[in-house]
């Protein structure tokens, strides 16, 4: 109890992501109830049940990815916490150990009222609308809400504990590692890409001859060949991987050859945060190019749109740029004394202003071009 009083000095920051992380695992937890309704309503759909569940596994990630970026950027923001608490005796594994426990508390918390809600409607509150997803008038095992919903916890739970890395659980031990990308680093995504077009060519080819094993995939999307769609697949994680890297040569091409200070600060600022900003980026620049994608094909085929696909879209997303925002956080947090430092030489704030502006605009200059290539990669597989 004397940690979690040390823990507890939230902030507005804190609160939201607290909330936030509650209201995330409130919505999976639902789409998890209501797979269990539907299978409650029928018994005999046992394939149905099984994607029904799968579809659940895309928000599920999406929540444990938010949990453990924000679990992450806890050390660095908050450094006066983990002080406290090592000047109390808690070491680096009973830190992160606290910083899970609170992650997986929130994921408890939206579960439980999402499970409240779930009940009360089924005893004979809800409409015949919802009555096959709620399973209503047959009898509701107790162990199988509480299995699947322990789910949601225990996993962002062990996420957000592993996302914590032990040196950047003590004060003073924050190690910052390389701001380069090793040859392989580079070399497998190229070769994803590389791949990812051939298949796509081959697919698309004139004259090819029909695939005789079209895959159908879900939310309306229709069917496409498997070359089309192992080609988007490799093309897509490629060019995710390849976005650190591309961040990392934006930032030497601002400095290259003799830059001003603006572009000096800009491009150095970037180059050495590549490493950093580009997981959570590039998971919200495919995560961006899939939702575009979708919506241009329920556009074009009238009909084909589904409001569940829809809602766990929204979800994924929203997860995505919370992950962004919290890694943009800890940036800033980590800059807060070089730019102190800067102002003290007698930097002018709009210089430092002007660096910012010009990172963000190289930041999404290359998003749009990795996203850009993704979306037509998904966009000719689903021709």
């Amino acid at each position: 109890m004397f940690y979690l009083r040390l823990a507890r000095s939230y902030r507005v920051p804190d609160l939201g992501r607290w909330l936030l992380t509650a209201l995330t695992a409130a919505v999976v937890s639902a789409f998890l109830l209501r797979s269990l309704g539907r299978a409650l309503s029928d018994p005999t759909s046992g394939a149905d049940a099984l994607v029904r569940l799968l579809w659940c596994l895309p928000p599920l990630a999406a929540v444990a990815w938010f949990a453990a970026v924000a679990a992450r950027s806890v050390p660095a923001r908050r450094p006066e916490r983990i002080a406290g608490l090592t000047a109390a005796g808690a070491g680096s594994r009973r830190i992160r150990a606290l910083i899970a426990g609170e992650v997986a508390l929130a994921c408890t918390l939206g579960s439980v009222l999402t499970l409240l809600l779930f009940l009360v409607l089924r005893n004979d509150i809800a409409g015949p609308s919802l009555a096959p997803d709620l399973g209503m008038g047959v009898p509701l095992p107790a162990a199988a809400p509480v299995t699947l919903l322990a789910l949601v916890p225990v996993t962002a739970g062990i996420a957000a504990g592993c996302s914590v890395p032990v040196a950047e659980t003590l004060p003073g031990g924050r190690t910052h590692g390389r701001t380069g990308f090793g040859p392989l680093r580079i070399a497998v995504p190229i070769g994803l890409v590389v791949i990812g077009a051939a298949l796509e060519l081959i697919a698309l080819r004139p004259g090819a001859p029909a695939d005789g094993r079209p895959i159908h995939l879900p939310a309306g999307l229709g069917t496409t060949s498997t070359a089309a769609l192992g080609g988007w697949a490799a093309g897509a994680l490629g060019l995710a991987l390849l976005t650190g890297p591309l961040l990392a040569w934006t930032g030497r091409l601002l400095a290259v050859g003799r830059p001003t200070p603006l572009r000096l600060l800009a491009g150095r600022g970037l180059t050495a945060q590549a490493r950093r900003l580009g997981p959570p980026l590039a998971v919200l620049t495919l995560v961006v190019a899939m939702v575009l994608t979708t919506v241009r094909y329920w556009i074009g085929t009238p009909d084909s749109a589904d409001a569940l696909p829809a809602v766990e879209a929204c979800l994924v997303l929203g997860c995505a740029a919370a992950a962004v925002i919290a890694r943009l956080a800890e940036v800033r947090t980590d800059r807060r004394e070089v730019t102190e430092a800067l102002l003290r030489l007698g930097t002018s704030p709009r210089l430092l202003f002007g660096a910012v502006a010009l990172r963000t605009l190289a930041v999404g200059t290359t998003l749009l071009l990795t996203g850009g290539a993704t979306a037509a990669l998904a966009a000719a597989g689903l021709r």
